[in-house]
């Protein structure tokens, strides 16, 4: 016998004991069991296999969340991995980037302060020359100065002191030298 052949044995039980039929039964705490048993039953027979479906459906579910999620974490402890890679590879090049530039640096100093150093010379070597120059032409200025005032004083004081004798010895002297 299976449950809805029992079903109907105790609905006839039920209905016999009414009275010869199916009727109002008022008697709530006798109804009420009988209800709640038909109901009961029913709801085993019929959900179980929904009920079943149910839970494995989402018991599956939660197993293949719960395997997405572990997927997910190692491609993420992967990705992490490698940006931690990248990241140390990235730090290294900008030491090395900053040690080169650091090195070029220093070079272009050394070479600025090089080319200031032969600058200064340059000017020094240049400011002497001028400075030699200029004096060659104070030098050369004063001796004509000098030269001119002295013919000038001894052109003043020649008439006076220079006697005719003296005169005509310093002419003769000084052709001699002329023409010989």
């Amino acid at each position: 016998m299976n449950w809805i052949d029992n079903f109907f044995v105790l609905a006839a039980e039920v209905a016999e004991s009414h009275s010869g039929g199916f009727g109002l039964n008022l008697n709530l705490l006798e109804s009420n069991v009988i209800n709640l048993a038909i109901v009961i039953s029913l709801l085993v027979y019929f959900g179980r296999g929904f009920l079943g479906n149910v839970l494995s459906k989402r018991r599956a579910d939660i197993e293949q969340a719960i395997l997405d999620a572990e997927s997910r974490l190692q491609e993420a402890s992967a990705a992490l991995a490698d940006q931690q890679q990248n990241l140390a590879q990235a730090q290294q090049e900008a030491e090395r980037i900053k040690a080169a530039a650091e090195e070029r640096a220093k070079a272009t100093r050394e070479a600025i302060l090089q080319q200031a150093q032969r600058d200064i010379e340059r000017m020094k070597a240049m400011a002497a020359q001028e400075l030699s120059s200029e004096q060659e032409k104070v030098m050369v200025e004063l001796r004509q100065r000098v030269v001119a005032l002295a013919l000038q004083r001894a052109a003043e004081q020649l008439p006076s002191r220079i006697d005719e004798s003296t005169q005509q010895r310093l002419v003769d002297r000084s052709i001699a030298m002329i023409g010989g």
